[in-house]
């Protein structure tokens, strides 16, 4: 007859728990399995999968209990790199959508909202963005470098010996300033030319009042905003390309800026 102590059973729960609090927590804030519209069974199942892929190859755990104040601690310090990392990746998806708010807003696109699963008003053509520059995120198995540099991290971050540094939170929020400065530098060409035309309508408007903005400027903005888009399209995934670089490079040097010296 097998018999298991309770020492045995103690290693083993240990060994699957805390790598399963960190890759949860990663799964939760991250954008594409993130989202509310997957299912939270998908979410854990993947979790526990990686969680049992990756535990052969873990560090020397710690021998705390995971009933005690040490245990608690570990766990909310996994649930903290699993959630700072897959942030670190929202930034990315949260830029483009930046760029369609301020497209649709100058197309006049604002008006078409729509209420998106996440129960959160969203502009048509940020929806729109978002999905290309999820698929195109797919398509170049960005999922599946992430997931390579979250494995990684265990090697980086061992679980509870090393603590977190405060620089590297720091990073992460500076960083969310890349939601700004690339959904701006995204959207800058439609949004001056749109403004330029809007100026124009609204001199045209002062000069000539039968033609409204309602019956002119809205199709007018529509249209152009249209074949601009067109245009923009034709450099997109060069756009993509640099931001998801850009983005998994500080996915890496936020594990390794979180490790303390």
């Amino acid at each position: 007859m097998v018999e298991i102590t309770f020492a045995q059973l103690h290693a083993w729960l240990v060994t699957f728990l805390w790598p399963f609090m960190r890759l949860s927590a990663f799964f939760m804030a991250a954008p594409l399995l993130g989202h509310t519209a997957v299912p939270a069974r998908v979410k854990i199942g993947l979790a526990v999968l990686l969680s049992a892929a990756v535990a052969p190859g873990l560090p020397p755990l710690p021998a705390a209990p995971v009933w005690s104040w040490a245990g608690l601690g570990i766990m909310v310090e996994q649930t903290l790199i699993g959630a700072a990392m897959g942030l670190a990746l929202r930034v990315m998806f949260s830029a483009v959508q930046a760029a369609g708010e301020y497209i649709g807003l100058q197309m006049g696109l604002a008006f078409a909202t729509f209420v998106t699963p996440d129960g959160v008003n969203t502009v048509v053509l940020s929806r729109l963005l978002h999905m290309i520059t999820l698929l195109m995120f797919l398509a170049v198995n960005g999922h599946l470098i992430a997931i390579d540099i979250l494995a990684g991290s265990f090697r980086i971050l061992p679980i509870g010996y090393v603590g977190l540094a405060p620089g590297g939170l720091d990073m992460l929020v500076r960083y969310g300033g890349t939601i700004f400065a690339s959904g701006l530098l995204l959207a800058l060409p439609p949004v001056a030319a749109l403004l330029i035309v809007n100026l124009a309508l609204g001199i045209l408007n002062r000069s000539a009042p039968q033609l409204t903005v309602f019956s002119v400027g809205f199709p007018t903005s529509l249209t152009l905003g249209l074949f601009l888009l067109l245009t923009l399209m034709t450099d997109f995934g060069r756009f993509l390309q640099q931001l998801f670089g850009q983005g998994l490079g500080f996915l890496q040097q936020l594990v390794e800026a979180l490790a303390p010296l």
